[in-house]
């Protein structure tokens, strides 16, 4: 079974929902959600980005959100930037359920501060965790709580999810649409950038619009990478990554992840689960022409999406790499695309 680390998923979001049962939902297993410990080491799940994502106050998942997801086109508000008096208290929450599935796991799981740590875990068979912030609402404009996070593990960074925060403006859920929505970085999202780099905590635009992407790849002096977004070519979402946008990553020596989102693969922007694998290998053979095969992975979004029915959860990645093998990927490139490639991409950024 070839080892598979992964760019991003929610896991913590779904303790932080029912925390009172988390023994059931993250230790023991209870067959629900994507992600548990039991079918992570069962299917070669080796490690990954572990998202500290703040809920917005209204949700973002009722049945009318839903229902014009699984019909486009469609252009969804997002709510209003979360204070950071608001979200503080949340994100240590997140923050502390990552730190209590390192101490719980019985040694099973390490949270990776050094890209020595990350590659000791995946010798040892023990699952990496890279504790990621999906959207800086807890990062101070002063920066002081990132270096607070810092100290407890952070390494890795989103500066949004989608809706706007004081360091910069996501894009809308939006198909069809460019990614192109609306203005760039804030003075303070330039400091930011900076510290990050200074810190050497990875910055992941994959819910940045466009003209933050150009910001960060002005300012920065880090590789790009997008943890988990898809080929906007093939999929005309917000969310997914122009050409321009992949070229750009590819020479910085930056990283795309495979987002397994059906709203981001399929062709018609639709989030239903019968999604078969054309839309998965074609997402594939574009991103790897456009970026090439040292700069692409997986980004699943477990726990944080609808995925295709042929994949599902965890277990799924098995049969993930197996159909990549029938259409012809041999064996070195499912090394790269598993786990080679985040690896050398955490040696060039931690």
């Amino acid at each position: 079974m070839i080892p598979v680390f992964d760019g991003h998923n929610d896991l913590l979001f779904r303790l932080l929902q029912d925390p009172a049962r988390r023994e059931a939902i993250f230790l023991t297993g209870e067959g629900k959600g994507h992600l548990d410990l039991p079918r992570m080491r069962g299917a070669g799940f080796a490690g990954g980005f572990f998202a500290i994502y703040l809920p917005s106050p209204t949700a973002h998942d009722d049945a009318d959100y839903q229902a014009r997801m699984e019909n486009p086109p469609y252009t969804l508000p997002l709510p209003d930037l979360i204070p950071y008096a608001d979200a503080i208290l949340p994100a240590i929450t997140l923050a502390g359920h990552l730190l209590w599935m390192e101490r719980e796991s019985g040694g099973t799981l390490k949270i990776c501060r050094t890209a020595a740590e990350l590659r000791d875990c995946l010798a040892s068979g023990t699952i990496a965790a890279i504790m990621h912030m999906e959207g800086a609402e807890a990062i101070d404009e002063s920066l002081d709580a990132l270096h607070v996070f810092h100290a407890i593990g952070l390494r890795s960074l989103g500066p949004v999810w989608s809706r706007p925060t004081i360091f910069g403006h996501g894009v809308p859920f939006a198909f069809p649409s460019s990614p192109d929505t609306g203005p760039g970085l804030t003075d303070a999202g330039q400091r930011l950038v900076r510290e990050c780099n200074r810190l050497k905590i990875m910055l992941d635009l994959s819910h940045m619009n466009e003209a933050g992407f150009n910001d960060v790849a002005r300012l920065s002096d880090a590789p790009l990478v997008a943890t988990h977004s898809n080929a906007h070519a093939l999929c005309p979402s917000s969310r997914n990554l122009t050409d321009r946008q992949l070229a750009m990553i590819r020479d910085s020596g930056g990283m795309v992840g495979l987002n397994f989102s059906v709203s981001f693969l399929r062709p018609d922007g639709r989030r239903i689960a019968e999604t078969g694998w054309d839309a998965i290998l074609r997402q594939m053979d574009h991103l790897l022409r456009q970026v090439g095969e040292d700069h692409l992975g997986f980004g699943s979004d477990y726990d944080g999406c609808t995925t295709p029915d042929v994949i599902g959860d965890v277990t799924g990645l098995p049969r993930l790499l197996q159909a990549l093998a029938d259409h012809g990927y041999d064996r070195p490139l499912l090394e790269k695309l598993a786990h080679r490639n985040w690896l050398a991409l955490l040696d060039r950024t931690l």
